[in-house]
């Protein structure tokens, strides 16, 4: 028989590959031939239509969405995750031979679905892999994004934003760093770099890229669910997300909305005149309009509306209860690493230094580190509980929690935040607590460890995170593993079970 596969994983770097040599091998063992289309990072390897048209079946090994699915219509599907084509090829071979003898291919027609995978998934596992989608886009400007900003605090120190700024702190907002830089705003390069130096340009441009890092997100999450006509929608929505202060939930929100709207026009029936158009001036104009007013209209007033009482409520609180006023500042700083309710615990404890306090300051950083660093711990020692992708942006999370950037933990959060964000919420309350307790002091609103030595009481300060970033990692470990099903546990291989297998990892 002739197969076609192809292959993803959320980094698109290894097992993408591992995948395509595993079918290669096992086709070629059983006697059949494959062609194997491989969309990793570095790009696709797309399969000629020619070779598509001739196939008895096709096979998905696949984390992540497949890209132009709408090409393998009329076709039996085998769809299997890429951990399973790399451990249990000759199985997966034998699941296509299966469909291609109970379904024939046939053209014209939608894809034939004739695997328990596809079967049996329910939202839930869709969800998942739409998330995860625009989790695999988001990372490298996670981790780009983050050392620049480190290098440039590393370089310049924490006076690196002050002399940015012209020695106003505008509270963390990425639409006042993107007015400093070059893109059209009024700060010319050369007057940059004599303001605040090559480490304020390296800190600019690392903020520059952190702007960008919702509207990916949210951009191929709608790819993900409507392909091509998701993504204007999509990365606008992401946009305005971070425009009115929505964050990394907002973009959530907006990648879910837009890839639904995208989704249902492009199945439309309208006359043969308007197709042609549809994916280029319709589609793109009509859910544009839509999503711009959920998040404008929808998202964004209740969001500005509870960032004022949220700043309301801390005043008040202020000075009664020390330790409950850390705790509370720490599951702010967590609950949506970067977005609203982070960005008024941070201000907070910027106008607290301001007028003289620095004890806010230091719970609140202290408690802004926890999340990236809690993952980065906990996907180390248990490497089994997180996707390739989750461990790769677990090891830049050291360096961007060492930097204070809380958003290096987004991509964890953004494929399971059920479980990450109250683990994450844990431990930085645990440090927030910590801090105000142990009575320590910060005079920099910024900057990580590369200010300790702008740091009263280091030592305790170091240990309130340490405690916060244990918490974390045992919680969210924990809850993973409380979560996992008898079903994704890895399957017995074939000579283990005595015949062929069709358990499904998914």
């Amino acid at each position: 028989m002739k197969f076609v596969a192809v292959t993803s994983c959320p980094t698109g770097i290894a097992h993408t590959y591992m995948a395509a040599e595993a079918l290669e091998i096992a086709a070629d063992d059983a006697g059949h031939t494959i062609a194997v289309e491989t969309q990793g990072a570095a790009g696709s390897t797309p399969l000629p239509p020619q070779t598509i048209a001739d196939a008895d079946a096709v096979i998905f090994a696949a984390d992540v969405e497949v890209r132009d699915r709408a090409r393998f219509a009329g076709k039996p599907l085998v769809t299997r995750s890429v951990k399973k084509a790399i451990s249990d090829g000759p199985g997966i071979i034998a699941d296509a031979v299966a469909a291609a003898q109970s379904a024939p291919a046939t053209s014209g027609a939608a894809p034939v679905l004739v695997t328990k995978v596809e079967e049996s998934a329910g939202l839930g596992t869709r969800l998942r892999q739409w998330l995860m989608t625009g989790v695999s886009y988001m990372i490298p400007f996670v981790a780009a994004g983050g050392i620049l900003i480190a290098l440039g605090f590393m370089f310049g120190g924490d006076e690196v934003v002050t002399k940015l700024y012209g020695g106003t702190w505008h509270g963390h907002k990425y639409a006042d760093v993107a007015s400093t830089l070059p893109l059209g705003g009024s700060l010319a390069i050369d007057k940059l770099i004599a303001q605040a130096g090559y480490a304020g340009l390296l800190f600019a441009i690392g903020k520059i890229a952190f702007l960008m890092l919702v509207p990916i997100l949210s951009g191929f999450i709608a790819f993900a669910i409507a392909d091509r006509p998701g993504i204007v929608p999509g990365v606008v929505g992401g946009l305005l997300a971070t425009a009115n202060g929505a964050g990394f939930l907002g973009g959530l929100i907006a990648g879910l909305a837009a890839g639904g709207v995208a989704y249902w026009m492009a199945h439309l029936a309208v006359p043969k005149w308007l197709r042609s158009v549809m994916p280029v001036v319709v589609i793109p104009l009509l859910s544009t309009i839509a999503i711009g007013v959920l998040m404008t209209i929808v998202v964004g007033k209740p969001v500005a509306s509870a960032q004022t009482h949220l700043t309301t409520w801390l005043n008040d609180m202020n000075g009664s209860n020390a330790v409950l006023l850390g705790l509370i500042l720490g599951l702010m700083m967590a609950f949506d690493m970067g977005g609203p309710v982070n960005k008024v615990a941070y201000t907070f404890g910027v106008a607290a230094l301001n007028s003289g306090d620095t004890k806010i300051m230091a719970a609140v950083m202290a408690a802004g580190m926890v999340p990236p660093l809690g993952l980065a711990l906990a996907s180390l020692v248990r490497k089994s509980l997180f996707t390739e992708a989750e461990q790769e942006n677990g090891r830049a999370a050291w360096l961007l929690g060492l930097s204070f950037i809380t958003e290096g933990a987004i991509p964890f959060a953004a494929g399971d935040p059920l479980r990450v964000i109250p683990s994450i919420m844990a431990g930085s309350a645990v440090t927030g607590g910590l801090c105000m307790a142990f009575d320590t002091t910060l005079r920099a609103p910024h900057g990580g460890i590369w200010v300790i030595g702008l740091i009263g009481s280091p030592v305790l300060f170091l240990l309130a995170i340490i405690a916060g970033t244990a918490v974390s990692a045992a919680s969210v470990v924990a809850l993973k593993t409380l979560a996992r099903k008898p079903a994704e546990q890895p399957a017995a291989t074939p000579a283990e079970a005595g015949r062929p297998t069709t358990a499904v990892t998914v």
